[in-house]
């Protein structure tokens, strides 16, 4: 996971340190093919990393009980290699968020896809000031709810991390795709999912929400 979530005066520090702990594992973003073995180091991963006080999101209290993230089954149906489409001319705009800050983004392109025998459509977007920086010049932010959001998954939506694709199409797994910090306490400001990227079906797949 990257840059995110912040508190109200901090960037956190900690999704950096977790982006480079999935590199070393091997965890490719976009990865060419279904791969069942990456997305169970993924779970390893984000469990360890919000069992450690140092990196964790969670309240005291939280934290104190937990044991593991809540997942969906691994599913390869909700792996898909979807037609990318460069959109050109974009101008930066602020993303909203749960907070009052308002980070500027770019509308990087569109994943166009099919689950289900029905045809979908996702926005991915690119943060700016990130993409200024060496390491992070190729991430990608695809943020998207679901039918799923409210009853199963957290009601906000769930992100997932993406590379910038050299071809013309990108990999999406929706089987790595987590809750925003919001989802474990209200003291984060997080990106809003954009209304564009509210799928019309069930994507019973990654973190589900955290409390009943």
């Amino acid at each position: 996971m990257i840059i995110i979530a912040e508190s109200q005066k901090d960037i956190n520090m900690r999704t950096l340190f977790t982006l480079f702990l999935l590199v070393q594992l091997n965890f490719g973003f976009g990865q060419d093919k279904f791969d069942v073995s990456a997305v169970a180091k993924f779970q390893k991963v984000i469990n360890s990393e919000y069992a450690d006080a140092k990196t964790s999101p969670l309240s005291a209290k939280d934290l104190a009980a937990f044991k593991a993230l809540d997942f969906y089954p691994i599913n390869e149906k909700f792996y898909v290699t979807a037609k990318f489409v460069r959109t050109k001319k974009e101008k930066p705009f602020e993303m909203k968020t749960t907070g009052e800050r308002k980070p500027m983004y770019v509308k990087y392109g569109e994943a166009h896809f099919v689950l289900d025998g029905k045809d979908f459509k996702l926005n991915i977007y690119r943060n700016i000031e990130l993409s200024k920086k060496k390491e992070y010049k190729d991430y990608l932010f695809l943020p998207f709810s679901d039918l799923t959001c409210g009853t199963e998954s957290y009601i906000g939506g769930k992100y997932i991390d993406i590379k910038v694709p050299k071809g013309e199409t990108i990999a999406i797994d929706f089987n790595t795709s987590y809750n925003p910090y919001c989802a474990y306490s209200h003291k984060y400001s997080c990106p809003k999912v954009p209304l564009e990227n509210d799928l019309n079906i069930e994507i019973k797949a990654g973190v589900k929400k955290f409390h009943d």
